[in-house]
């Protein structure tokens, strides 16, 4: 196809595509999909090799947040019964996190539910990073705790956090339909404190919560424009107990052209297969790591993934290795533009036509309940 050729072509010089064209990778039909993974995959692979990047959630305070975003089982006025908890002490989190990183985690991302931090939640949180870097000081730490005040992400930065997490989750047009407790404009705003006080930057988007193509197309381009290291693409996980406890648009094959027009937008980015990679993607999982190039392993925050295992024979099977803790995840001229806004360095080493709606399958949709926040052991 000549469009696919076309991205390629972009894709390999940083080049980003019109609307048009990652509208109508999204358009593409079902006897084109492998043809659309195959020219994806030729853009990962030029900037990201063979390597799959591990990350591990450690969620540190889980549910009862005082936000309405509706796609959320920890939502205000949530009744998913998912575990609740308040903030983990520093040793808990460090030792849910080892559990990881002996999985072969390189990153550890540890998350709380809330609108945002007070002085003394980042406090916390700067022990528990300590706590962590005791255990091993050269693991990556990413932190996501809702919109950033002043000076706030300055202070995890000191206390040796590499990246901010705080996704974008949809387009502005649509945001005041999934959230009214706060805007767009109010993420925007956190990635941007985050990337100027020398973080890397984490944003990524939600598919599957009844957006159309447009609106996927959107959100992507402003990440773009966001200039984020990192984007996490979640698949919805429709908690029973939420507003969107019947949003089963997605198919598998939807999944990996969200995937692929995410690549093409953003070449040269880590794009990781988040939350839902499970539900929805299925069985073509695998094909999924010929776009992508980071995955989490093991559970995610309020509900239970494959096991850790399952992960690493999936990546080795599809001819994948796992990024060692030495390698660069990033490109060097992105690594350097890291560097230039002060962060840490990596070391070396709408639109669209109308498809089928994917089918409920709530059977896959297994709450956590081992690792933080239980006396269970964790799942990597």
């Amino acid at each position: 196809m000549d469009l696919l050729n076309t991205l390629v072509d972009k894709g390999l010089r940083r080049e980003t595509p019109t609307r048009a064209e990652a509208l109508a990778v999204l358009a593409t039909g079902d006897d084109d999909l492998l043809d659309v993974v195959a020219a994806a995959g030729k853009v990962r692979r030029h900037w990201f090799g063979r390597r799959v990047k591990l990350n591990y959630l450690v969620n540190l305070k889980s549910g009862l947040c005082p936000e309405d975003c509706s796609y959320c089982s920890q939502r205000l006025g949530s009744k998913a019964e998912v575990l609740t908890y308040t903030w983990l002490k520093p040793e808990q989190a460090a030792a849910a996190a080892e559990a990881g990183v002996a999985g072969g985690a390189k990153r550890v991302c540890l998350v709380a539910s809330g609108r945002g931090p007070t002085g003394r939640d980042v406090e916390r949180v700067a022990d528990t990073i300590a706590a962590i870097k005791d255990r091993d000081a050269d693991v990556e730490i990413c932190v996501c705790l809702g919109l950033l005040s002043d000076g706030q992400a300055a202070r995890l930065r000191e206390a040796g956090a590499h990246a901010y997490n705080h996704n974008l989750n949809t387009a502005e047009a649509v945001y005041g339909d999934i959230c009214t407790t706060h805007g767009f404009a109010d993420r925007v705003d956190t990635v941007q404190r985050a990337r100027a006080e020398g973080l890397s930057a984490c944003s990524g988007l939600i598919a599957g919560m009844g957006e159309t193509d447009q609106d996927l197309v959107d959100v992507v381009f402003a990440l773009r424009e966001l200039d984020v290291d990192s984007v996490p693409v979640n698949f919805l996980i429709p908690f029973q107990g939420t507003p969107m406890a019947d949003e089963w648009a997605l198919t598998p094959q939807r999944c990996l052209r969200i995937l692929a027009m995410v690549r093409f937008v953003c070449p040269d980015i880590e794009v990781r297969i988040a939350g839902g990679r499970e539900i929805h993607l299925r069985t073509l999982q695998p094909l999924a790591l010929h776009i992508a190039n980071a995955i989490f392993l093991g559970d995610y925050l309020t509900s239970e993934g494959q096991a850790g295992k399952a992960d690493l024979d999936m990546i080795a099977d599809a001819g994948f290795e796992v990024e060692e803790r030495g390698a660069a995840t990033l490109p060097e001229h992105r690594r350097d533009a890291v560097a230039a806004a002060g962060g840490a360095l990596e070391r070396d080493g709408d639109g669209g036509r109308q498809e089928a709606a994917g089918s409920a399958r709530a059977d896959l949709v297994a709450v956590r309940r081992r690792g933080a926040g239980t006396d269970l052991p964790p799942n990597a």
